[in-house]
């Protein structure tokens, strides 16, 4: 394998590297476009409903997802390069065995005939010269061990250490696709978890219309009030049954796609056993998340290796211009089959010393150096990226923080307006209008109460996946406290 072809494999596994880590950065549902919102059915299955905890939920997702399978797949192919890489410097040995019969046509081969009487004296008494046929049959029979091996070769040794630096950039890769899959099954989860908590709530609301409704139906067949009270009541009764319907239907849907994300059958009837988590997570000074950021983002650390192929690639590029010494050699017998054989052995060194090979020596000069180029440009791009979105996620977790807050009061508020109102009705100060309203604010402010704790949730997941440290304290960043320091 030439230097060239070696260079092609290096290069088309930073293509898929790079292009892996532009889905990541994508939340595509579909499979076929992101390969994080797929998986690989594993798990059958099972009888009955199956308890799932947050922690199940992202063991099944490392096990089972498509896009950390595939990042796998990559890295056993990166290291599989790398063998192939080093095969240049390595020695070969081979076994060659062969025979056969072979026509030869000594005239063509330059024996002329004039030259047959030189050899009478050579031939036996009483066999004339017309025995001798310039068309000759032989069966011949060989074996032989081949041995071949680089003593010097610059440019081979750079395309190797590249594949060494190629092998672990597509390591950073896997366990940045592994950091995603986490980011992916919890929020998927997550969700789950919220749609549960608005079916939860609809739910209250709906008995709490049931009460609503029998106390007007039995007060309107006393007389007390008049039949509009009854209709509004059973109105909004029907329309709390269209909330919760609604509600039930986005939680059903919510657990089809955590199963889809994490390896479970469709139809698999789960139980989500962690609730929603709520704590005020400590603020962490930019500085630090930007240092630890830079020190364990796999993408960021990937994006290192892949300049570090690319710098030694154009190195090599450079030491093609170098001479290269190889030396072949090979040991046998030969000789006519069943007859005498013979020893044969070869040993051959050879200096190989490019003199003028400008047109590909130059492009392939230039091509490297647009390829670090291009990564050098990247490499400047996501230092900054990383610092835009460790302060977005900051900013986004405070005002999850802040409005999680103001929710939870808007609830207790609303609830504390809806008992009010009941009671008004109840002593016959008001109608049900009033009560009706109540409700509506008190759903609303549910609705938001939740939405904004999954926010929240989500907003924690992603300044622990800008980190680089979603994969090994998730728990940590949901239950509000600060990350622990890294293992050096």
């Amino acid at each position: 394998m030439n230097g060239r072809m070696n260079r092609n494999l290096l290069l088309a596994g930073i293509v898929l590297a790079l292009s892996a880590v532009a889905i990541a950065q994508s939340n595509l549902s579909n499979s076929a476009i992101n390969p994080y919102a797929g998986s690989i059915q594993a798990a059958p299955r099972t009888p009955g409903v199956r308890a799932l905890s947050l922690d199940q939920a992202i063991r099944l997702g490392i096990q089972n997802n498509l896009a950390l399978r595939l990042a796998n797949d990559q890295q056993q192919s990166a290291e599989a390069q790398k063998l192939q890489l080093i095969n240049v410097l390595l020695p070969n040995l081979s076994l060659h065995g062969e025979t056969g019969v072979h026509e030869l046509n000594l005239e063509a081969m330059g024996f002329h005939p004039s030259a047959i009487a030189l050899f009478a004296p050579l031939l036996p008494k009483g066999v004339p010269l017309s025995a001798f046929h310039l068309i000759t049959r032989v069966d011949t029979t060989v074996g032989q061990i081949n041995f071949s091996q680089a003593l010097f070769n610059w440019s081979g040794y750079d395309v190797w250490r590249a594949g060494i630096a190629g092998q672990k950039a597509a390591f950073y890769n896997a366990q940045s696709a592994r950091g995603l899959v986490v980011l992916n099954a919890g929020t998927a989860y997550l969700q789950a978890v919220a749609a549960r908590s608005q079916v939860q709530y609809a739910q209250s609301l709906l008995r709490t219309d049931k009460t609503l409704l029998y106390q007007t139906h039995q007060e309107h067949l006393a007389g007390v009030v008049p039949n509009l009270d009854e209709i509004r009541a059973r109105v909004e009764y029907q329309h709390q049954e269209q909330v919760l319907i609604f509600a039930q239907d986005n939680l059903a849907k919510a657990k089809i796609a955590l199963n889809r994300a994490i390896g479970l059958a469709p139809d698999q009837q789960i139980h989500l056993a962690d609730a929603e988590p709520y704590a005020a997570l400590e603020p962490m000074p930019i500085q630090q998340a930007r240092a630890e950021a830079y020190r364990d983002r796999q993408d960021y650390q990937m994006l290192r290796q892949e300049l570090l192929v690319a710098d030694l690639e154009r190195k090599a590029t450079a030491h093609e211009r170098f001479p290269t010494l190889t030396f072949n050699g090979n040991y046998g017998i030969t000789g006519v089959s069943g007859g005498i054989y013979h020893d044969t052995f070869a040993a051959v060194g050879t200096l190989s010393v490019p003199i003028f090979e400008e047109g590909k020596l130059r492009g392939d000069r230039d091509v490297a150096e647009a390829q670090l180029q291009q990564i050098r440009s990247r490499m400047d791009d996501l230092t900054v990226k990383i610092d835009q979105q460790l302060r977005d996620s900051m900013l986004d977790l405070q005002t999850a923080q802040d409005t999680v807050k103001v929710a939870r009061s808007n609830v207790q508020l609303a609830t504390t307006a809806l008992y009010q109102t009941q009671q008004r009705f109840t002593a016959g100060v008001t109608d049900n209008l009033p009560v009706a309203e109540a409700e509506s604010t008190l759903a609303a402010a549910q609705t938001q109460y939740v939405d904004s704790v999954y926010q929240l949730n989500v907003a924690r997941l992603g300044l622990a996946r800008n980190l680089g440290i979603i994969d090994t304290q998730y728990k940590t960043f949901l239950s509000g406290r600060q990350p622990l320091p890294a293992a050096q």
